[in-house]
């Protein structure tokens, strides 16, 4: 396959085993970050070159602080990804958002403590614009597709990434209440900062799972609770992909991830050393010529 993919997924492993994915294989990109959690399996969806990696590693073997976000990421870009489909499990903390249901949210708070955010540092400082760290073109596009199917789909929220891999307390669950968020989940940061970085579109299907621990009348989130309710929705979740593959345009019309790094850049040319500019030229040699 020698054309790029029109999307990138990062999900469970068990999201693309379903049979209209064609001529697949699999390639494991070796990344100055490191390996990424898995192989990353290029498919064609109705003739589409699509490319999916398992964020947990084949078999949830890693917990969310284990997850090699950056070498996740750099592979994706490496081999051609401009769009990425985040699929995650995630509790809710409000009311109207209802276990079942699939939600796009339009804002994230970073709350996690032990994570490498960034490509960057060494010799070579950016500072990318992330007030709003979701593609808006990506992320209507998804909701669009979701809801044609009649799944029930709410547009916009705030999501909160913790680190886990424990559940929350109620002291926790309802201060985030407080807060104003609307999601709780434990991957989508950094995930989502250093898709910017790396100028991929970016946009989280979310699927809710359970109330976390703040509602009184339901059961607190477990293990079970979350496959269960994963499960249930695989079905809506490969349609989705599937019709998203069918009406993407091979180029993108995002005006702003294309070009994140275009002005993101502080550090002056002539002081960028040799090693930063290979290890990083993947993103930053067009701007460096």
């Amino acid at each position: 396959m020698t054309d790029k993919p029109v999307l990138g997924v990062i999900g469970g492993s068990g999201l693309y085993d379903f049979p209209a994915i064609k001529d697949v294989e699999t390639v494991y990109p070796d990344t100055p970050f490191g390996k990424p959690s898995a192989p990353i399996a290029l498919g064609k969806l109705s003739g589409k070159k699509v490319a999916f990696l398992a964020r947990h590693g084949i078999g949830h073997t890693l917990m969310p602080s284990e997850v090699n976000y950056r070498a996740n990421i750099w592979a994706l870009k490496m081999v051609g990804v401009d769009r990425i489909v985040s699929v995650s499990a995630v509790g809710s903390l409000r009311e109207d958002f209802v276990p079942g249901e699939i939600v796009i949210p339009d804002q994230l708070f970073d709350f996690t403590k032990k994570r490498q955010y960034s490509f960057f540092g060494e010799g070579l400082v950016t500072h990318i614009q992330s007030a709003d760290p979701f593609c808006v073109d990506l992320s209507t596009t998804l909701y669009q597709t979701v809801t044609a199917y009649g799944a029930s789909a709410h547009m916009g929220g705030t999501m909160i990434t913790i680190e886990g891999p424990r559940f929350s307390t109620k002291a926790e669950s309802n201060t985030f209440r407080a807060w104003g968020m609307s999601l709780i989940g434990m991957t989508t940061a950094p995930e989502a900062f250093l898709a910017r970085e790396a100028e991929i579109c970016y946009a989280v299907m979310a699927h809710v799972t359970d109330y976390d621990v703040w509602h009184v009348n339901e059961e607190a989130v477990s293990v079970d609770m979350v496959v269960n309710t994963l499960h249930k929705n695989t079905e809506v979740a490969q349609k989705t992909i599937l019709a998203l593959v069918e009406k993407l345009p091979e180029d993108r019309n995002c005006a702003v991830c294309p070009s994140a790094l275009e002005n993101a850049m502080i550090t002056y040319k002539e002081k960028i050393s040799p090693q930063a500019k290979e290890k990083l030229g993947l993103l930053v040699d067009k701007y460096l010529k």
